[in-house]
């Protein structure tokens, strides 16, 4: 595994040690290094998913029984007749985290999600917390999702007590719980899906997923003939249609997000997709869209047969369904709300073992969790240890108590996400991982040129004063980096550094801090409401005024050139560009050019030609002052071109 930050060596005794300590919690991993195949052979997940894979997986993980309740609760609580648009502003909001995920799951397709994007761009510390909150998240709403689905069969088959005994719930008096054998066999049956393979387990997501999806179109389609026919009696209310003002409307709003969560388990799967680049996007984007339309329509129905005062807040649909005598249709809802359980059980297994694989591949974990079964290319292991810990919680606890847990874990893991994405743009990491297929002829090429520009008339190159130790290093040495514009031949042509680098890296690192902290300051106030009037005022100010500066100096300084193609080449990608097989990207200081056009390639060929004529030509003339003069005065070029390194870019 490799790191941006290694421990090196420092002071000794009690200062040394913190200084190390650390750096390791602040140190950062390659982006490619989990993809480089290890001396000992590991093996690596099965490429098989395809977008239509990824968009079952997505849809099947948001979409859960929670959507069948919520349109109650928030109608009559918060929204009114305005809860479509509740929605619509709660699915903005959470498109903004997807298209954070996107970019990053694209560049980094690894799985980890966001444990992995936190390691990359922030460091091990935060991603270790990171993935501790993913794994609380998954393991507390796998449970809590099923202990709910037993109660949702027992009314398939006629009632709460029509289930069989060794499946339905016992009180247990001595210990005071509740006991529900149902739960625990559904967690083990779905982690065996999982154990069976990454395609096997997709498809019978897709298919109960399918179940659910018709099950909201059917309450679409139905409600919508009953409100045509009845007239909409939800909507003809004298209070008008923000019965609880523009203020409920956005508490609203903030109670259906959670209803979106669920697309970060498309994110953990990005290790298993064939085309990283253009699926992930497409599989988040197309999942939330279809998330967001469903939850529209069936709110927009069922709010217009019934007022929203006189919902159900329990079971919204049915009951609105059975005022208008459709009785029959409870059953329906019912096999929705259950296949909707199962899906979002599967969709809380499925990543939590991935975050368990990647946290045991970094050494976070003991490398137990990292094995991946050699027929099904599946972490066996990270499974069935999921499954049971699921399982006994979901047997035996009441995970209610627990379940604001998942909303915790949920919010850091957006957060870092976005937070990730700010790094990527300003002050990515100044490394990318050189392929191994080119290192041999990398070393070859710099042995050359280090051996050639110490044969420069026969004496050591310090000697001349058109040459410094910097352009002594090899051609394409690993050393540290240059950090400038990418386009070489306009940087020689202007003879320096339009900009300092360095600074800029500096001003972005503690502006997006700055940011974060006045966010953290901003939400602490909103929710800290017994505090003094005074103190409370004064810590909204000081975050308004950081966030607002925050903002500024980010929209007036550049990002960083390395953004374009951080991580996996030529991400993300949507079909627009062909990049064969045999195509370079040309690194400058480490760094993938903006974009890898024939003229910039052309323009490297060119400026490799002149570097080969002023070496040819110095070995003449590298006596006189003449060549003296010239060799300094391409300093600046023989600089850039020794911190270029070539990568071969992905295919599309």
């Amino acid at each position: 595994m490799g790191f941006l930050t290694d421990s090196q060596k420092s002071g000794s005794g009690r200062g040394g040690r913190f200084s190390w300590g650390f750096r390791s919690l602040i140190r950062r991993k390659q982006v490619d290094s989990i993809h480089a195949k290890s001396s000992g052979g590991r093996r690596q997940l099965a490429k098989k998913l395809s977008a239509s894979h990824l968009i079952a997986i997505g849809v099947g993980s948001t979409i859960g029984a929670g959507v069948y309740i919520l349109v109650g609760t928030v109608a009559r609580e918060h929204s009114g007749p305005a809860l479509a648009i509740s929605f619509l502003i709660a699915g903005i909001a959470a498109a903004l985290s997807a298209f954070c995920y996107a970019e990053l799951a694209s560049r980094c397709p690894s799985a980890g999600s966001a444990y992995h994007y936190s390691y990359i761009c922030v460091g091990e510390g935060v991603a270790w917390l990171i993935g501790w909150a993913l794994i609380l998240e998954y393991t507390i709403g796998g449970s809590a999702v099923a202990r709910g689905i037993s109660p949702n069969l027992a009314l398939l088959f006629g009632g709460a007590d029509s289930l069989p005994a060794f499946l339905a719930r016992v009180y247990i008096p001595g210990f005071d719980i509740v006991v529900d054998p149902c739960a625990a066999i559904l967690v083990l049956l779905v982690t065996g899906l999982l154990c069976v393979g990454i395609k096997e387990s997709t498809v019978a997501q897709a298919i109960v997923t399918t179940a659910n999806v018709c099950a909201m179109i059917f309450v679409t389609i139905a409600g919508g003939y009953l409100g045509f026919k009845t007239g909409w009696a939800g909507y003809e209310l004298p209070v008008g249609y923000f019965p609880f003002g523009i203020d409920g409307m956005l508490a609203g709003s903030a109670t259906v997000f959670f209803a979106y969560t669920g697309f970060d388990s498309v994110a953990s799967t990005a290790e298993e997709v064939k085309n990283p680049q253009r699926d992930l996007p497409l599989g988040i984007g197309a999942a939330l869209s279809i998330c967001c339309m469903l939850y529209m329509l069936v709110s927009v129905v069922i709010v217009g047969l019934v007022p929203y005062y006189a919902m159900d807040p329990d079971t919204p649909i049915s009951s609105a369904f059975a005022s208008h005598g459709m009785q029959w249709a409870a059953y329906i809802v019912t096999v929705g709300a259950f296949t909707a359980l199962c899906s979002t059980l599967m969709g809380s297994l499925l990543p939590q073992s991935r975050i368990l694989m990647a946290m045991a591949r970094d050494g976070l974990l003991p490398s137990f969790f990292s094995d991946v079964n050699k027929h099904t290319h599946v972490p066996v292991n990270s499974t069935i240890v999921t499954g049971i810990v699921a399982a006994t919680l979901a047997f035996f606890m009441d995970v209610e108590l627990l379940a604001g847990m998942v909303s915790v874990g949920t919010l850091l893991a957006f957060t870092m996400v976005a937070i990730s994405v700010l790094i990527l743009r300003y002050v990515p990491p100044d490394e990318v991982p050189l392929p191994s297929s080119l290192q041999e002829s990398i070393d070859i090429v710099s042995l050359r040129y280090s051996m050639s520009a110490q044969d420069i008339g026969g004496e050591n190159p310090k000697d001349h004063g058109g040459i410094s130790e910097e352009s002594t290093q090899p051609l394409l040495d690993k050393g540290k980096a240059l950090v400038g514009s990418p386009l070489i031949m306009e940087q020689a042509a202007r003879g320096g550094y339009i900009l300092n680098e360095d600074n800029r890296r500096k001003v972005a690192g503690w502006t997006i801090m700055l940011t974060c902290v006045g966010v953290l300051l901003l939400t602490s106030t909103a929710l800290k409401v017994g505090l003094p009037r005074f103190l409370r005022f004064m810590l909204f100010g000081i975050g308004v005024t950081l966030l607002l500066s925050g903002l500024l100096v980010l929209t007036c300084i550049n990002q960083d050139d390395a953004r374009h193609s951080f991580g996996h080449t030529g991400a993300p990608s949507y079909g627009c560009i062909s990049n064969g097989p045999t195509q370079k990207n040309f690194l400058n200081g480490g760094r993938h050019l903006p974009t890898t056009t024939k003229r910039e390639i052309t323009k490297f060929h060119a400026s490799l030609a002149i570097l080969q004529w002023i070496r040819r030509w110095s070995t003449v003339s590298s006596s006189s002052l003449h060549g003296q003069h010239w060799l300094g005065r391409w300093k600046p070029l023989l600089r850039q071109l020794s911190a270029v390194r070539m990568v071969p870019q992905a295919t599309a």
